[in-house]
């Protein structure tokens, strides 16, 4: 009774949209966090506070949840259609993740797991299974969605630390579902990267100080999203034109000549003015612009203050001199941090006449 659940969950999961799905126990694993409590310890979360306060619960299922029997782990292909190293010789344009190209995947993947944990409770119901518990994760709850991935054969934490699929390459996003059945395992994932160190060598801020470790205090995606303070000098020109994230370590893994573009959602579909905007276009913004701009995108989490100052990386890296009529003005913002950095773009594009 509880294998046929599985199996129609799987072709569920399917129909709903997810390009991969697999089941996984919940039982804490002490490897996984012994490395947790190892990365933080020193220090390598940087200032992600949150990280540090809810380790205890981010240990493992069971550790959040002790109820949880299973863990259901899916995963939905955003591989883009065109090369996200594209823009990286057109400084006057604003580099931006492929993954925040498109709507917010937070809501789009939460909507999708939550009508899978209705189907499933509602299944298991009528499987005579009881009335069940579940749980639904995407990435803003102490769930380590890329070790429970591998554990339940989606793919492997490659040597840039995200997870790898043979048929997806880097670009999945993961979400879960807890369970209290005791569904079967799948076959925990094997490591296919090998003697390649692709993704380690094209990071441009050195943020692996070895394979499948990364220290968040040097990683771009870490400093223009979740660093709220100035950007530190050490890493300002090999930020380039990137102004939210950075894909570099996932462009280059060749496991991505086999992901597949038709299965995205239609979600995740850039929209048209962020796939190679102008930085002009962004750097005269205010709150009342940004916000409009980026509704419904995940970028509107940052706030205008910390966009404009990733602008003014990029724009500081241009050596157009175009930019410093919209540059100045910044110099002067209430912002102290936006500030600093239009003072600094400001000077490297003197420097560059």
């Amino acid at each position: 009774m509880l294998s046929t659940l599985q199996s129609r969950l799987r072709d569920e999961a399917v129909r709903l949209g997810f390009d991969a799905v697999g089941f996984a126990g919940a039982a804490d694993d002490p490897a996984t966090a012994e490395r947790l409590h190892a990365w933080i310890a020193g220090g390598m979360h940087g200032e992600m506070g949150w990280m540090e306060a809810r380790a205890h619960q981010r240990q493992g299922p069971q550790s959040l949840w002790p109820e949880a029997q299973s863990v259901i782990a899916l995963g939905a292909s955003y591989a883009p259609s065109v090369d996200p190293l594209a823009l990286a010789s057109a400084p006057d344009r604003a580099r931006i993740s492929v993954y925040a190209q498109g709507r917010d995947y937070h809501d789009a993947v939460k909507k999708r797991l939550k009508a899978l944990a209705r189907w499933l409770v509602a299944e298991a119901a009528k499987a005579g299974l009881g009335e069940r518990q579940v749980k639904v994760f995407v990435d803003t709850a102490p769930v380590m969605e890329k070790s429970l991935g591998q554990k339940a054969g989606l793919g492997w934490q490659g040597k840039h630390t995200n997870l790898v699929s043979r048929e997806h390459g880097s670009w999945l996003f993961l979400g879960a579902i807890y369970a209290d059945l005791p569904f079967a395992p799948d076959t925990e994932h094997g490591d296919h990267c090998g003697s390649c160190d692709q993704c380690q060598q094209a990071c441009p801020t050195d943020a692996f100080p070895a394979p499948y470790k990364l220290d968040a205090r040097r990683c771009i995606s870490y400093l223009t999203i979740e660093y709220a303070g100035p950007i530190p000098e050490e890493f300002r020109e090999a930020i380039g034109n990137r102004i939210y994230g950075c894909d570099d370590c996932l462009a280059v893994c060749p496991w991505n000549k086999f992901a597949d573009t038709a299965h995205r959602w239609k979600e995740f579909l850039p929209r048209a003015e962020l796939v190679a905007p102008r930085l002009s276009d962004f750097l005269a913004l205010d709150d009342a612009g940004f916000r409009k701009l980026f509704s419904g995108s995940p970028i509107k989490r940052i706030g205008r203050n910390r966009f404009v100052r990733n602008c003014l990386m990029a724009a500081g890296n241009s050596g157009d001199g175009g930019l410093r009529a919209l540059v100045e003005p910044l110099r002067s913002d209430p912002d102290p941090v936006v500030a600093e950095a239009a003072d600094w773009a400001a000077a490297r594009l003197t420097a560059a006449i």
